[in-house]
């Protein structure tokens, strides 16, 4: 999908199970190669979308996102369910990456921003979300993916 200095941003499959538990356990975070599997393959049944960030090795961050139509407006929006860096890999814009590919491929499954949730404890989160054009409600961050239109 996108690449910068060797990094690959691409869509996760079941096979990439082994690499993201690796991923998920060097931040502190459990799930084993066969559960991560099930998981991705469910994620997928659900039309939710996983792109992990790749440079060689295990991927060194991942993003989720879910499309979801609601009721306050007209086109769909997507829910990140999990934004993650690796601990080693932080700091080098892997997250901002992610972030733009996660965009890139909502708008283009017909989405019209983007939702974020981040604990009033996860200070380092926030300040991730307001640096990268998220405004603040009272759910978590919104960041618009289409002129116009409200969020």
């Amino acid at each position: 999908m996108a690449s910068r200095y060797g990094l690959e941003i691409r869509a996760a499959d079941a096979v990439d199970a082994p690499g993201v538990a690796e991923l998920m356990q060097a931040a502190g975070l459990v799930g084993g190669p066969t559960a991560i599997a099930v998981r991705l393959e469910r994620l997928k049944a659900e039309r939710a979308t996983v792109l992990l960030a790749v440079a060689w090795g295990p991927p060194s961050g991942l993003i989720v996102f879910h499309p979801r139509q609601t009721l306050l407006a007209d086109l769909p929006s997507a829910f990140v369910s999990s934004l993650l860096v690796g601990p080693d890999a932080r700091r080098r814009g892997i997250g901002r990456l992610l972030l733009k590919a996660a965009s890139q491929a909502a708008r283009s499954a017909g989405c019209g921003d983007l939702h974020l949730s981040a604990p009033p404890e996860a200070e380092t989160l926030r300040a991730f979300c307001q640096a990268t054009g998220f405004i603040e409600r009272d759910t978590g961050f919104v960041r618009r993916l289409r002129k116009g239109g409200t969020t």
